[in-house]
């Protein structure tokens, strides 16, 4: 029988920990590689190729959304299930547009994450129940944030991740050593955003990554 080879992506050492405890125990599941930030996962992902990632959103350095939509591009046989400490529909629609194939709550069992798994490995989607219920609702319109989040497809990867950096409280210099690139090119990435998202400040960047999902601010993702 051929394993189903998982990566974990999760910030806490101990959320890790404890989904390798439950998962390793089945028979057809195998753990192959965890990562602690979103870069790390798109990394790992790339190089062990593996079936499924579970992809926590709330993560540093890079989101799990926009992990998930790299991994995906790069690996497109590759599942992506989210694991979130939120079941806001803001933050599940955000998760579907992004490409992930499921949606679980952190507070589920571990029956539930290895189902989930088996799922979306054989081409299915899963959302947790209390999820499923509220998808036939999850229309633009009803979002708090709904007129920030029809701009968010106009971003580029690079000016997402460029975003967060901003929105996490690192200066130029610090958001260009992060990505590889120079100071200048994070300048016209900045640029960039606030034409394209109509915000002329740091703060206002900070407010709609925030909003978007994106960022709490200062720390890390909202979502998570």
């Amino acid at each position: 029988m051929k394993r189903i080879t998982i990566l974990i992506a999760d910030d806490h050492a101990i959320m890790r920990q404890g989904l390798r405890r439950s998962l390793e125990i089945e028979a057809d599941l195998e753990i192959v590689g965890e990562a602690q930030n979103g870069r790390q996962a798109v990394e790992t992902a790339r190089k062990l190729h593996p079936d499924v990632v579970l992809m926590d959103v709330a993560m540093p350095i890079l989101n799990g959304l926009e992990a998930t939509r790299q991994v995906i591009k790069a690996l497109p046989t590759t599942k992506v299930l989210i694991l979130s400490g939120h079941g806001d529909p803001t933050y599940v629609a955000n998760a579907i547009e992004s490409g992930a194939a499921g949606f679980l709550l952190k507070q589920s069992s571990a029956d539930e994450v290895c189902g989930a798994i088996r799922e979306v490995r054989n081409g299915k989607t899963f959302f947790s129940p209390s999820i499923s219920k509220r998808l036939d609702h999850l229309h633009p319109q009803s979002f708090n944030c709904s007129r920030m989040n029809k701009k968010a497809n106009e971003l580029t990867s690079r000016e997402r991740e460029v975003l967060q950096l901003v929105a996490e409280g690192n200066a130029n210099k610090q958001t260009a050593a992060e990505l590889g690139i120079c100071t200048k090119t994070v300048e016209k990435h900045r640029e960039h955003l606030m034409r394209k998202l109509d915000i002329h400040n740091t703060a206002g960047l900070t407010r709609y990554a925030i909003c978007a999902g994106v960022s709490e601010g200062g720390v890390q993702f909202a979502i998570g």
